[in-house]
C-alpha cells in the first residue's frame, strides 16, 4: 500500500506531499488541483510502460505543464503587502513525482531537453530516477538509481556498482527499460505493481457507447478502462467472483432488479429485470446513471483487484439515489485494494466518511489553492511525511 504521494512543480502542485491510507477521498473546489494530482498518479504510472514523456508532450509538453508561479512565494506576497513578481531562478527546471510503500519507494526527475534544435524539442528529458528500500529515500537506503544516462545499483554485499553497458536514453525510463532480475530486483517487483494500478475517468454511457452493444465476451475478470467489456466483466464476476456482492449491489441500487448478462451466438449483452416490467430491459434501454453504476459495480468487485485503484468523478450522471449504494461498494472493495476517489459530490463525501467510522482505513484529503498553489487543507510543514528526492 502506498503510503506517501509526492509531486512538485506539476501545475498547480508546487509542493505536495500527502500521506495515503487504504481509501483516500480527495475533495475540493473546482481548480484546487484535484484533477493535477490525479493526472500525476497517471503519469507515474505511465513511466512503467515509459510513457511519462509522451503523456506531457501530449499536454503541450513541459513548459506547459510546470508550476507557472514564482520559484518563491514570500511572506510579503502571502500576506498581499506585494503583488506577485517574477524572480531570477536558482534551480534548474524540475518536474517531480515519487510514492512510497513500507517496503519501496520510487521517483522520477524530469528536466527540459538539452537539444534545442531538435524537432522533438518539447519532449522532457528524464535527469534522475531512483528506487529505495523503506518509506524514506536515504543514502543507505537506495536500491537502483540512474542520472542522466548511467545507472548504478545497489550489490548483495550492500557495495555500490555502476551497471557496465547500459546507458540511457534520456526519454526512456529505468523502470521500463531496465529489467534485470538478478541486478535489480526491485525494478521487476516495483514495474508489475505500478502496472497493475487501473484508473477509471469518464466512462462513455452515450447512445452510441460500446458497453451498449452486444459483443463478444471472454473471461473479463478486469474492465476495460472505457467499460465496453460490462457484460464479459459481470458475468466473470457471477460465474468466479464474489456473485453475492454482485447481487446485493444491484438490490441496493434497484430494489428489486436482478441483472442478467443475455449470451446469444457468444455475443454478451448487460440486460436488467426491474420490478413490474415484462420483459428485462437490454443495454441500449438503460439510463446513463444506471449503466454508469453498473461499471463501477464490475471495476470494484474485479475477481483480480489492483493493488492501486483510482477513479475520478464516479458520481457523475448517477442520480443522488445511487450516492449511498456506490459509497457502501467503495467501502467495501477498500478491503481488496488501495483506492484514490476524485470527487466533487458533498453527498459522496459524506457517505462515504459515515463509512470511515467502521471499519475503513478512510481520509479525506481536501485541496485548496493560495496564490495558485495547491495545498492540503489543515496540513501543516510538520504534518508532512518525511520525503527527500533524488539527486541529479
Amino acid at each position: 500500500m502506498l503510503v506517501t504521494l509526492a509531486v512538485e512543480n506539476y501545475r498547480s502542485l508546487r509542493r505536495l506531499i500527502v500521506p495515503l491510507r487504504r481509501l483516500n477521498v480527495v475533495t475540493g473546489a473546482n481548480g484546487s488541483g484535484k484533477s493535477s494530482l490525479y493526472r500525476a498518479l497517471r503519469l507515474l504510472a505511465e513511466s512503467s510502460r515509459n510513457g511519462a514523456v509522451a503523456a506531457l508532450a501530449r499536454e503541450g509538453g513541459l513548459p506547459s505543464t510546470l508550476w507557472a508561479g514564482p520559484e518563491v512565494i514570500g511572506k510579503a506576497v502571502r500576506a498581499g503587502r506585494h503583488p506577485v513578481q517574477g524572480t531570477v531562478r536558482t534551480k534548474p527546471v524540475s518536474l517531480r513525482l515519487g510514492f512510497a510503500s513500507d517496503s519501496f519507494g520510487y521517483a522520477i526527475d524530469l528536466g527540459m531537453p538539452q537539444d534545442g534544435q531538435s524537432a522533438f524539442a518539447l519532449d522532457p528529458e528524464i535527469k534522475a530516477e531512483c528506487t529505495w528500500s523503506g518509506p524514506v529515500l536515504r543514502p543507505g537506503t537506495r536500491l537502483t538509481e540512474r542520472t542522466n544516462a548511467a545507472v548504478g545499483v545497489r550489490g548483495k554485499d550492500g557495495a555500490w556498482r555502476a551497471v557496465p553497458g547500459l546507458r540511457l536514453r534520456p526519454y526512456d525510463s529505468m523502470l521500463a527499460e531496465f529489467a534485470d532480475p538478478e541486478l535489480a530486483p526491485d525494478l521487476v517487483l516495483l514495474r508489475e505493481r505500478i502496472r497493475s494500478w487501473r484508473f477509471y475517468d469518464h466512462v462513455r454511457t452515450d447512445a452510441d457507447a460500446p458497453m451498449r452493444r452486444a459483443r463478444i465476451g471472454t473471461r473479463t475478470p478486469v474492465l476495460g478502462h472505457d467499460g465496453g467489456d460490462l457484460a464479459a466483466a459481470l458475468e466473470t464476476i457471477r460465474e468466479i467472483g464474489d456473485a453475492e456482492a454482485l447481487d446485493t449491489a444491484v438490490d441496493l441500487a434497484f430494489p428489486g432488479s436482478r441483472l442478467a448478462i443475455a449470451v446469444t451466438g457468444g455475443r454478451f449483452e448487460v440486460t436488467l429485470r426491474q420490478p413490474g416490467m415484462l420483459r428485462a430491459l437490454g443495454a441500449a434501454e438503460l439510463s446513463d446513471g444506471t449503466l454508469r453504476y453498473l461499471t463501477w459495480v464490475a471495476a470494484l468487485l474485479t475477481p483480480r483487484p489492483p493493488e492501486l485503484l483510482v477513479l475520478n468523478e464516479p458520481e457523475n450522471s448517477l442520480h443522488p439515489d445511487l450516492v449511498r449504494p456506490l459509497a457502501a461498494l467503495i467501502a467495501g472493495a477498500a478491503s481488496r485494494m488501495q483506492i484514490v476517489v476524485v470527487t466533487h459530490s458533498r453527498a459522496l463525501q459524506s457517505a462515504l466518511d459515515a463509512h470511515g467510522d467502521g471499519d475503513a482505513d478512510l481520509q479525506m484529503i481536501e485541496l485548496a489553492k493560495d496564490h495558485g498553489e495547491t495545498y492540503v487543507v489543515g496540513q501543516e510543514k510538520l504534518d508532512e511525511p518525511a520525503w527527500h528526492w533524488p539527486k541529479r
